[in-house]
């Protein structure tokens, strides 16, 4: 089977984003990165990008190498009409659970684009309390150029964060893992115990073990 070229496989992965744009509507894509790990923020991203020009590259985020979704971030800032970012905390998500925090910073990086819209592309969740109509998209990073550019933006910052807390928790290999339950992750936390940024909820089979 013969593979398709870049243009073509945009004009796929905008399908949706075409009959939106065909009605006069900028719609922004959202979505989020860190549902599952062990430690860390889940941090979400809304952003609206323009018909033209498509940016090359973009596709959902866990297909794209660290090295490529680095250059695709700031590109992707460069010419978003809108975009803003929302952060559930691991406090955040051992309270009100991960799907509730996630749903919070998605409003969160919804208002922090400071731009009007009227409708969203979604990665599969549903209901958010924002004045938008929301059209959820079942693997929607995969299927969707502007979730697939908010997944990439998402990383890329949340990867920048774990970086970070590397520094101050060197034990745990964040900078390796980003907090998910490697099992090298995993037997330092049985090792040294948990950190601030551990999401205490998440390890409970763990610490008993």
């Amino acid at each position: 089977m013969a593979r398709i070229n870049e243009q073509e496989r945009l004009l796929q992965l905008t399908q949706r984003e075409r009959e939106l744009w065909a009605n006069g509507i900028m719609a922004a894509g959202m979505d989020e990165v860190g549902r599952g790990p062990l430690a860390g923020p889940v941090v979400t991203c809304c952003v609206i990008l323009p018909p033209e020009p498509l940016i090359e590259g973009v596709n959902d985020s866990k297909k794209v190498t660290a090295l490529r979704r680095s250059k695709l971030a700031p590109i992707i800032e460069a010419q978003a009409v809108g975009i803003g970012y929302g952060w559930g905390s691991n406090e955040e998500i051992d309270e009100s659970n991960i799907l509730n925090a996630t749903k919070k910073a998605f409003c969160e990086a919804y208002y922090n684009m400071k731009i009007a819209c009227s409708d969203v592309l979604i990665d599969a969740v549903k209901g958010l309390d924002i004045p938008a109509r929301q059209h959820p998209i079942i693997h929607g990073d995969a299927l969707s150029y502007l979730i697939g550019a908010a997944s990439i933006a998402a990383k890329v910052k949340r990867d920048e964060y774990m970086i970070k807390m590397a520094e101050l928790y060197p034990q745990y290999g964040f900078e390796r893992n980003k907090g998910y339950g490697t099992a090298e992750h995993i037997a330092a936390i049985k090792k040294y115990g948990p950190c601030p940024i551990h999401r205490k909820s998440f390890l409970c089979n763990i610490l008993t073990e």
